[in-house]
Protein backbone atom coordinates (compact mmCIF):
# COMPACT_ATOMS: atom_id res chain seq x y z
CA UNK A 1 0.00 0.00 0.00
CA UNK A 2 1.21 3.52 -1.47
CA UNK A 3 0.95 6.56 0.73
CA UNK A 4 -0.21 9.12 -1.77
CA UNK A 5 -0.62 12.60 0.40
CA UNK A 6 -2.70 14.24 -2.74
CA UNK A 7 -6.37 12.65 -2.92
CA UNK A 8 -6.63 11.85 -6.73
CA UNK A 9 -10.12 13.95 -7.15
CA UNK A 10 -7.21 16.68 -6.94
CA UNK A 11 -4.78 15.57 -9.88
CA UNK A 12 -6.90 18.75 -12.31
CA UNK A 13 -6.35 20.92 -9.84
CA UNK A 14 -2.61 20.69 -9.09
CA UNK A 15 -2.47 20.22 -13.11
CA UNK A 16 -3.78 23.80 -13.83
CA UNK A 17 -2.13 25.25 -10.56
CA UNK A 18 1.08 24.10 -12.26
CA UNK A 19 0.09 24.94 -16.13
CA UNK A 20 -1.53 28.37 -14.95
CA UNK A 21 1.73 30.62 -14.90
CA UNK A 22 2.33 29.36 -18.25
CA UNK A 23 -0.99 29.89 -20.00
CA UNK A 24 -0.66 33.68 -18.23
CA UNK A 25 2.57 34.40 -20.12
CA UNK A 26 0.93 32.88 -23.63
CA UNK A 27 -1.90 34.90 -22.60
CA UNK A 28 0.45 38.00 -22.16
CA UNK A 29 2.79 37.89 -25.11
CA UNK A 30 -0.26 37.52 -27.53
CA UNK A 31 -1.96 40.26 -25.83
CA UNK A 32 1.11 42.89 -25.74
CA UNK A 33 1.53 41.68 -29.43
CA UNK A 34 -2.14 42.21 -30.42
CA UNK A 35 -2.07 45.90 -29.03
CA UNK A 36 0.98 46.50 -31.01
CA UNK A 37 -0.24 45.32 -34.24
CA UNK A 38 -3.39 47.87 -34.12
CA UNK A 39 -2.90 50.90 -36.11
CA UNK A 40 -3.36 54.13 -33.89
CA UNK A 41 -5.75 56.43 -35.60
CA UNK A 42 -4.22 60.11 -34.98
CA UNK A 43 -0.91 59.02 -35.58
CA UNK A 44 1.79 61.73 -35.17
CA UNK A 45 0.16 64.82 -36.26
CA UNK A 46 -2.26 63.98 -33.52
CA UNK A 47 0.37 64.49 -30.92
CA UNK A 48 1.13 68.22 -31.68
CA UNK A 49 -2.33 69.32 -31.79
CA UNK A 50 -3.02 68.34 -35.57
CA UNK A 51 -6.96 68.23 -36.19
CA UNK A 52 -8.18 65.95 -38.86
CA UNK A 53 -9.68 66.96 -41.87
CA UNK A 54 -12.33 63.96 -41.56
CA UNK A 55 -13.87 65.30 -38.17
CA UNK A 56 -13.52 62.98 -35.62
CA UNK A 57 -11.65 60.43 -37.49
CA UNK A 58 -14.00 57.38 -36.94
CA UNK A 59 -14.31 54.92 -39.59
CA UNK A 60 -15.19 51.44 -39.69
CA UNK A 61 -12.96 48.34 -38.72
CA UNK A 62 -12.83 45.73 -41.94
CA UNK A 63 -10.94 42.75 -42.26
CA UNK A 64 -7.74 41.96 -40.93
CA UNK A 65 -8.22 45.07 -38.14
CA UNK A 66 -12.02 43.84 -37.22
CA UNK A 67 -9.92 40.11 -36.57
CA UNK A 68 -7.27 41.68 -34.76
CA UNK A 69 -9.40 44.23 -32.74
CA UNK A 70 -12.03 41.63 -31.60
CA UNK A 71 -9.17 38.90 -31.08
CA UNK A 72 -7.31 41.33 -28.48
CA UNK A 73 -10.51 42.25 -26.57
CA UNK A 74 -11.09 38.13 -26.27
CA UNK A 75 -7.21 37.94 -25.26
CA UNK A 76 -7.98 40.52 -22.36
CA UNK A 77 -10.68 38.99 -21.01
CA UNK A 78 -9.32 35.48 -21.61
CA UNK A 79 -5.78 36.70 -19.09
CA UNK A 80 -8.19 38.35 -16.63
CA UNK A 81 -9.87 35.26 -16.36
CA UNK A 82 -6.62 33.23 -16.07
CA UNK A 83 -5.68 36.25 -13.45
CA UNK A 84 -8.52 35.75 -10.99
CA UNK A 85 -8.41 31.79 -11.47
CA UNK A 86 -5.08 32.10 -10.04
CA UNK A 87 -6.34 34.15 -7.17
CA UNK A 88 -8.85 31.69 -6.06
CA UNK A 89 -6.76 28.23 -6.78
Amino acid sequence: MTLNPIPAKLYPMNTLRALLPYIQMLLSVLLIAAVLLQQSSAGLGGAFGESNNFGTGYHTRRGFEKFLFNGTIILSILFALSALAALKI
